[in-house]
């Protein structure tokens, strides 16, 4: 079967919803679950050779996992990038005496990178809030969640909760903020307003670091949101850097990680940018 028609059988199966639809796609365990968002389909296939369990939601692979031994390594490169938070900034540990050891993650999915995040840092304590309950129970039943609140224990707090919501009430602060809240292609845009940034910011610890992915368009020829991303935050903290996160396997668009803070940063692999590659500055609507 060709990749082409691979797609046209996966369109329809989420289009009609019918279990003749989705027991004609290759791999094995396809199921479909009805999220918020709209329909994700589970499914089970061999990437040279080895088993990846992938949820693909909004036309997309959203999240995926391996099988077996290597449930907490991360399948997408970008999730990796995430890791500069634990480098990004010598003034932060400087400051504070230790390395990034509470953070918070803004969109669960899959839960990828606090699976390996938490089996990597073992001082590391991570709250993660997704606003679908849905996709936290897949995330238990398919994608090793419920193994990884097992063996962290204490260490992760899984809140259901809208993630701009999450901000404006919470109390709390940590060493770190990831935001990678994503419907589908798109991205939360009340995560990406300068409002928003300002709320990311008073949450952080004085020099602690927001990082955000943001994912290209039109295969990686359009970076507009990504120049809205950067004028954004250079709005709010005095410190904004940009770090390519390109996953050659598996992304058809490129993935950047943006990283702001107020400490001074040290990134040797960031890209340089000036003036003129700022975009809009991103408000909320009304």
């Amino acid at each position: 079967m060709d990749s082409r028609m691979k797609k046209v059988l996966a369109a329809g199966a989420l289009a009609a919803g019918t279990a003749a639809a989705v027991a004609a796609l290759k791999g094995a365990d396809p199921h479909l679950v009805r999220c918020q968002d709209g329909w994700a389909l589970v499914s089970t296939h061999r990437i040279e050779g080895t088993p990846v369990r992938v949820m693909r939601q909004g036309g997309v692979w959203q999240s995926a996992t391996y099988l077996g031994d290597a449930w907490a390594e991360p399948v997408f490169a970008y999730y990796r990038a995430f890791d500069a938070i634990f480098s990004a900034s010598p003034a932060f540990e400087a400051a504070s005496g230790h390395a990034i050891a509470h953070a918070l993650m803004i969109g669960g999915g899959g839960f990828a990178w606090p699976k390996h995040a938490l089996t990597e840092h073992a001082d590391l304590s991570l709250t993660v809030v997704e606003h679908d309950p849905a996709t936290i129970a897949c995330a238990r039943r398919w994608f090793y969640l419920d193994r990884l609140e097992r063996e962290a224990g204490e260490r992760l707090s899984v809140i259901c909760a809208d993630g701009r919501a999450f901000l404006e009430e919470a109390d709390a602060r940590f060493d770190a903020i990831l935001n990678d809240a994503f419907t589908g292609a798109l991205p939360v845009r009340s995560l990406a307003t300068v409002e928003a940034a300002r709320a990311m910011k008073a949450h952080l610890v004085p020099g602690g670091l927001y990082a955000a992915n943001v994912v290209s368009e039109d295969e990686g020829e359009d970076v507009s949101f990504l120049r809205d991303c950067v004028a954004t935050l250079e709005e709010v903290f005095a410190h904004v850097a940009v770090l390519p996160a390109e996953d050659e396997t598996y992304g058809g668009e490129d993935n950047y990680l943006v990283v702001a803070t107020d400490a001074a940063l040290a990134l040797p692999d960031a890209i340089p940018f000036d003036e003129e590659f700022l975009g809009t500055i991103l408000e909320d609507e009304g």
